[in-house]
């Protein structure tokens, strides 16, 4: 994959020039006390690189989660692309997270950059040739400055890190993420590197007998859960659940909930080899799923300490993650824990319905709501 050097040459001429223009307006323009203190930067360097810049420029320390920081592009959805005016959507990673420890924070002190280069192929598909536009957007959820100011919005929502849109162009040929995912599998499959079972018709990746239990109740929980929200759902009924989890009332709206949970309930309750179960996870996350990678659930070690039912259980956690298959509802990760997904919900109903933790809250309904 190749990227033209006349257009690298003219996005970064003109972004330059932005930013100097941004610097001129800040000192020009009055102090906003609960302005957004990161400023983001954002160069192309070809072959499907960026060099993103995350930069302090408030005189206090800020305390972000590595995780909204650019990283490891296939760890979180950070960036915004669009492909000749179609969005193209994120096949990395889809993690439902713990609440996160001091060991999951960044320290960004006063004028301090951060400063990294990513490939963005290893998660978005720039095998096509073409226009591309680029944006860096990270919700800043759990961040905050020195003297436990949270970078939050009026509205309640999480600030975001956001840079100018950058317009690129790439010329294509290099294997999707997608591809990338198909062959790595396809050698693990041929090193078996994992044992396999099938247990009462899910499929079972490196699990200990333990484990394979375990993970059994939880699906049959998950079931259950699913189908009591596609009832609900399917009754019309428009109770405080229904809006704590997907906000005010519009058809629209309440059609898609009634969508969802009708193709998450179908993929749940498989029962012949298709949802797999894969134990190989060590990290310190529920569980993640690839979006492209139907129906294969890595389940990691929170999932292991979880309850079986009830607020971020294993069985909620499973609903989290099935919803999160393109082919079932393509639900995002916008905002983590029931706090901020009610505040999603009354804030923004249409994020709401794409956030894969209000599905969760909806279905495991702790606690219980009409």
């Amino acid at each position: 994959m190749k990227l033209n050097a006349i257009s690298t040459i003219g996005v970064t001429t003109v972004l330059a020039a932005a930013i100097a223009s941004v610097f001129a307006a800040a000192e020009a323009a009055p102090k906003i006390e609960n302005a957004n203190p990161l400023r983001i930067g954002m160069l192309a360097l070809g072959d499907g690189n960026v060099e993103v810049t995350v930069t302090n420029t408030s005189r206090k320390t800020a305390r972000i989660p590595k995780w909204q920081l650019p990283s490891a592009v296939a760890e979180s959805n950070l960036f915004a692309i669009t492909h000749d005016g179609e969005e193209i959507r994120y096949e990395g990673r889809m993690i439902k997270r713990t609440t996160p420890t001091s060991a999951d924070f960044a320290i960004l002190r006063p004028g301090q950059s951060h400063r990294v280069t990513l490939n963005l192929a290893e998660a978005y598909d720039l095998s096509r040739a073409g226009d591309y536009t680029i944006t860096f957007a990270a919700p800043l959820q759990f961040a905050s400055m020195s003297g436990g100011a949270q970078l939050k919005q009026a509205n309640g929502l999480p600030m975001v890190a956001q840079s100018a849109p950058m317009r690129v162009w790439i010329e294509g040929g290099e294997p999707t993420p997608t591809e990338r995912l198909n062959q790595a599998a396809a050698e693990a499959r041929k090193a078996k590197v994992s044992p396999t079972a099938v247990v009462n018709g899910v499929n079972y990746v490196g699990c200990t007998s333990a484990r394979t239990s375990s993970a059994g109740t939880a699906v049959n929980s998950a079931r259950t859960y699913a189908t009591n929200a596609k009832g609900y759902l399917n009754a019309g009924t428009t109770g405080p659940r229904y809006t704590s989890w997907f906000g005010a009332y519009t058809s629209s709206r309440y059609n898609t909930a009634k969508q969802h949970f009708t193709s998450i309930s179908t993929a749940i309750n498989q029962n012949a080899g298709q949802i797999t179960i894969n134990c190989g996870c060590t990290q310190n996350y529920y569980a993640y799923v690839y979006p492209t990678q139907p129906y294969q659930i890595y389940v990691c070690n929170a999932f292991w300490s979880a309850p079986n039912t009830g607020t971020d259980s294993k069985a909620g956690t499973l609903i989290h993650e099935m919803s999160h298959f393109n082919v079932v509802a393509a639900t995002d990760d916008w905002a983590y824990g029931q706090s901020a997904a009610r505040s999603l919900a009354t804030s923004n109903p249409t994020r709401a319905l794409d956030n894969a933790d209000n599905h969760e809250y909806f279905a495991e309904n702790t606690p219980a709501q009409n």
